[in-house]
């Protein structure tokens, strides 16, 4: 049994900047931050050596561990409010982007680039925007500060240690099996070692704060459902990811880095937009738990491919009676890695248009060559559902009318791609819930997106209970 002040589950970036902000604060409350993973100088993809995905156990270090799954993506820090999820809405979009500023500068103390990507040519962005307009999109011309995969990766590394030199207690390689929950207050957790889950141990706390990232939103769903958290179903992504050759997005590249861009396409208008463009970047693959093969993308400050790669997610809003979108998403996934032998598909464009799937031997005689290498060729259509497919397709041809080229027959559309940001948890704005002494943080709580918000999160939940 241990005994602290405050428990934090998960040490991503929400988790982290609550322990960071707490220090800065002066707070002398006792911090236990439970991380499953291991430390971020520990976490290794094997895939550099094997050069295909071998589905790591327990679990992906990608996608777990210390400062979580997105600083071993693009490490991209949004600077608008605009950009990151739906917090703004909760807090105030001013206070969201002094906050945004704030945070910020504590990247920059912990050796972010100086630089920000997007910003001036002003003419040039005009002119993309113009274009945009004339497509029925919406560009997002948010200011980027690039991390780098590589670069985020030591810049966690210090605040990891900063953290440990300065009292905050890390528990690496525990799982929280269970929050306790009496007479409507959390009073502590129940953890267990994660490889083999021999051992356990009872962590109470007077605050208790789950911040388990876009990973633990399935996990969170189950608890919310056991002990009464108040939440209501959030929004799920499903969508591609696109990567063409660096020529046809060079202007884009350079103008803005990158381009966010939202559209909503008939014949069904859900919303569909671009995230987590990688200029010089590289497709990559990630496991989530049981099994399920995603695909995400890279970018690193030094080492570059031919191409650039993006996301592009169709945004699903269920109604009454279904309450389960996580699960939805999931066997979309799971449909597609059946089809790809528990890999990633890929297919090129003018395939799908020309209805028939893409065999190997075309990948190799085109000039856009995968930057994953192991993802199979094959037919993506065939997992995804109508409505999503019918967006993707009419917002890739909307595209192509500020990118030309962009719906190339040669453009290469990898699956599954999906982002799990459902499960929204009812809060108040100084993220009280309806069970005393509990707060959920980051992705994982349906409120932000992405490494920033989260961040932001974070800091407020410091601020909070210093």
């Amino acid at each position: 049994m241990k005994k602290t002040d405050i428990c934090i589950i998960g040490a991503g970036p929400a988790g982290i900047f609550t322990a960071l902000e707490l220090l800065r604060q002066n707070s002398k409350k006792r911090i236990v931050i439970v991380e499953k993973g291991k430390p971020v100088e520990k976490r290794k993809c094997p895939k550099a050596e094997t050069k295909e995905c071998i589905n790591c156990r327990p679990y992906c270090n990608i996608t777990t561990g210390f400062s979580g799954a997105g600083a071993f993506s693009d490490g991209k820090l949004s600077l608008s409010y605009e950009v990151g999820g739906d917090l703004p809405s909760l807090i105030g979009e001013e206070f969201a982007q002094e906050m945004i500023r704030y945070t910020d500068g504590i990247y920059l103390e912990f050796g972010a680039d100086t630089k920000v990507e997007g910003v001036g040519n002003e003419a040039e962005v005009r002119d993309i925007r113009k274009r945009a307009i004339q497509a029925g999109l919406k560009l997002v011309d948010c200011p980027i500060r690039h991390l780098g995969t590589e670069k985020a990766q030591e810049i966690y590394y210090e605040i990891e240690q900063y953290l440990l030199n300065h009292g905050v207690e890390i528990l690496f390689g525990w799982h929280c099996r269970d929050l306790i929950v009496e007479q409507g207050a959390c009073k502590g957790a129940v953890i267990e070692t994660s490889a083999r889950h021999e051992e356990e141990q009872t962590v109470y706390a007077e605050h208790v704060v789950v911040a388990a990232g876009r990973k633990g939103a399935d996990w969170l769903e189950g608890l919310c459902e056991s002990h009464g958290i108040e939440h209501q179903p959030g929004t799920v992504d499903i969508g591609v990811r696109v990567e063409v050759r660096n020529e046809i997005m060079e202007d884009v590249n350079n103008i803005l880095y990158e381009s966010k861009l939202i559209g909503y396409p008939l014949p069904f208008k859900n919303k569909v937009r671009t995230f987590c463009q990688n200029p010089g970047g590289f497709v990559s693959q990630e496991n989530y738990d049981g099994d399920l093969a995603v695909v995400n993308g890279h970018s690193y400050k030094d080492l570059k491919s031919d191409n650039t790669n993006l996301a592009i997610l169709c945004s699903h809003n269920f109604t009454h009676p279904f309450n389960q979108p996580i699960a939805y998403a999931r066997k979309v996934g799971e449909l597609t890695n059946m089809l790809g032998d528990g890999k990633i598909l890929v297919q090129r464009y003018g395939d799908i248009l020309g209805g028939k799937r893409t065999w190997q031997k075309e990948l190799s005689r085109s000039n856009v060559r995968p930057s994953l290498p192991d993802a199979v060729a094959g037919d993506i259509t065939a997992a995804m559902p109508y409505r999503a497919m019918i967006n993707i397709i009419n917002f890739i041809q909307a595209v192509d009318h500020v990118v030309p080229g962009f719906a190339g027959n040669e453009t290469l559309l990898y699956s599954p791609e999906l982002k799990f940001y459902s499960n929204r948890i009812r809060m108040t704005p100084d993220f009280t819930t309806n069970i005393g002494g509990l707060y959920c943080l980051g992705d994982a709580s349906g409120w932000t997106r992405g490494l920033m918000m989260a961040s932001m999160m974070g800091v407020l939940m410091g601020r909070r209970l210093a």
